[in-house]
């Protein structure tokens, strides 16, 4: 063993430098098909001006997978279309074109790009006195890069143009919508069709679609963009969320509170979230009250709220800690170039809470609620995560980030140190942090490895001294607690948009809107049916009955197409039995039971949640 253990020793500066070379070659890799990504940006805008002259270069840049440009064009293009670019752009690679990287004045720049308003706009606003342009053929960009040096070292099989949207100039809806063509590109043309296949899946999953299809939730033009109105399917799912997080926060010592959606100005003043979250928040409604103007703000957050409730009685240390739970209403002021289905919206049900305690209690109460992330996730099947801690910068202080170095430094290595004690795996990320401590963001991915940005779990050292909250320690002196804030479960529209992709529609059984569809074969078992319905329902089952005057066939395949996990078809045989024959989601028919037996059967699945 000695022997072992001294190879062992021997081994490790040399294991070492193994993975120094591995994790180096990993980020060569990411940064070259970065740098692919952005080259064919140019490509593909060379290749749309030489199909059309006219057109008006935006910007752009390599994103997630791939690419995009936003442009301003003579005509409309339709998705057709993008065939045609695409082989211009292959015709372009086989050249192998050079990219020409140069620095000219301003003065030059504006007369290089006199024909196009939108790289004006681009170099007016810049500082330097000389700025960076890329050739590339005949097609010269604005661009600090980086680049490859020649289309050759571009994969021509590796890429794809994908899709045609509306993208108002930066994102302001108030400028001109451009039309902004996607690409997708790879290192190879297996990953490019492995990508398109997890893609045909993630369309058939699309939250957008499934939720109309299984009638969860709709927008309406009179309600306003980014505001769902949920359906009777929707609100069945939101309310067996709030029950299991109810449950699972009250036998965590949580203690439920409400408040209002409004809020005077003065409360979001003194908790610092105005001016910084200005720009996302609803814009303040002034009234006159009592001969003075009030301005008050719709609620963007609900933690000043439960700082009043923590606040309205004298608090020792032995009441803490003190934890305040709310599905809160928040209305945050989105744009509308960045709305998304569910998950960017305007009016979001928060699953928040936030925890007041001393810090000595801290890690303690901190490592609580990742643990309940944890237990969430083996309840949705959610495999494969990552806790983010996000941490401030120097540079920030004052601006970005509360003006403490000190306790920025002591907050976040108290986070680091309980996560690397409870040996919680997590990546660091500089410069992301709340305005007011460091925090833990959870990335999840669904079942087809789609990544989502579930919640957060942050730390606050300075807003409960802003609202002078306090507790009575030992010594009889009053102290400020620390303050975590979490929302595990997130919203109700991102939780709901990721299970509805998660689950491709197909929800477990508890969490099913409809649990069992009953389908009599015709008109003669409808009331044996409907006893059967009233005998479910009595269980706590959620049921519907599909005695329509149709074909036994449709509506089978109707109640499949709404995704119900169990479908009970009622004849001659079953009557005569006192049964009902089963055929369940995914698997088909299971054969003929007593009704008894299947109700335990399914109670037994709901509480487990199976």
């Amino acid at each position: 063993m000695p022997l072992l253990k001294h190879n062992v020793n021997r081994l490790r500066p040399k294991i070492k430098v193994v993975r120094l070379k591995i994790l180096f070659l990993i980020k060569n890799m990411a940064d070259n098909i970065e740098t692919i990504r952005h080259s064919l940006a140019h490509i593909m805008a060379s290749a749309i001006q030489e199909i059309y002259p006219k057109a008006k270069f935006g910007i752009g840049p390599a994103v997630e997978s791939g690419f995009y440009y936003d442009i301003e064009l003579p005509s409309a293009i339709m998705p057709e279309d993008l065939a045609k670019i695409e082989v211009k752009m292959q015709e372009l690679i086989k050249k192998d074109i050079k990219f020409k990287k140069s620095k000219v004045s301003k003065i030059k720049a504006k007369k290089i790009f006199a024909k196009q308003p939108y790289k004006l706009e681009l170099i007016k606003e810049l500082k330097e006195k000389e700025v960076t342009i890329y050739e590339s053929g005949s097609f010269v960009d604005l661009c600090r890069g980086p680049h490859v040096k020649s289309t050759k070292e571009i994969p021509n099989d590796g890429f794809k143009l994908t899709k045609i949207a509306g993208a108002y100039w930066k994102g302001n809806e108030k400028n001109k919508m451009l039309t902004r063509i996607y690409g997708v590109a790879f290192l190879s043309k297996k990953e490019l069709n492995d990508y398109l296949t997890t893609q045909a899946e993630a369309e058939k999953r699309d939250h957008r679609k499934l939720g109309e299809k299984l009638k969860i939730f709709i927008f309406s033009e009179l309600v306003g963009p980014g505001l769902p109105l949920w359906l009777p399917n929707g609100t069945v799912i939101i309310e067996e969320l709030e029950t299991l997080a109810k449950h699972m926060e009250k036998s965590a010592g949580y203690l439920q509170v409400r408040t209002p959606h409004i809020a005077k100005e003065i409360m979001y003043k003194t908790s610092g979230h105005l001016p910084y979250y200005a720009d996302s928040m609803f814009p303040p409604m002034v009234l006159q009250e009592d001969g003075q103007k009030t301005v008050y703000y719709l609620k963007a957050m609900n933690c000043p709220h439960h700082h009043q409730i923590y606040g309205s009685e004298t608090r020792s240390y032995r009441d803490l800690p003190v934890r305040l739970s709310e599905y809160g209403t928040c209305y945050r002021y989105e744009k509308s170039g960045e709305l998304f289905g569910l998950m960017r919206v305007r009016s979001m049900q928060m699953n928040d809470a936030h925890i007041y305690c001393t810090e000595d209690q801290f890690s303690t109460e901190f490592m609580a609620v990742i643990k309940l992330y944890l237990e969430y996730f083996k309840i949705f099947g959610i495999e494969k995560y990552v806790m983010r801690l996000s941490t401030h910068s120097k540079e920030g202080l004052g601006k970005k980030y509360i003006d403490n170095e000190k306790l920025w430094k002591k907050t976040e290595a108290m986070v680091r140190d309980v996560m690397t004690k409870e040996k919680i795996p997590f990546v660091e990320v500089p410069n992301e942090a709340a305005f007011y401590g460091p925090k833990i963001d959870v990335q999840i991915w669904n079942a087809i490895g789609r990544e989502f940005t579930l919640a957060t779990n942050q730390v606050d050292f300075a807003v409960p001294a802003r609202f002078n909250l306090t507790y009575i320690d030992k010594d009889g002196k009053e102290k400020t607690p620390i303050c975590i804030h979490r929302a595990p479960l997130s919203t109700h529209e991102r939780m709901i948009g990721f299970l509805i992709e998660h689950y491709a529609g197909a929800f477990p059984l508890w969490l099913s809107p409809s649990q069992v569809c009953i389908i009599p074969i015709s008109e003669k078992h409808k009331d044996y049916a409907s006893k059967i319905k009233n005998e479910l329902a009595k269980n706590g089952i959620r049921t519907i009955l599909k005695d329509e005057n149709e074909t036994l066939g449709k509506k089978i395949r109707e109640a499949e197409m709404q995704k119900i996990p169990y479908l009970l078809i009622i004849g001659d045989k079953e009557i005569q039995a006192e049964s009902v024959a089963v055929r369940q989601r995914s698997k088909g028919d299971i054969g003929m039971t007593k009704l008894s037996d299947f109700i335990e059967k399914i109670k037994k699945e709901i509480k487990e949640k199976i």
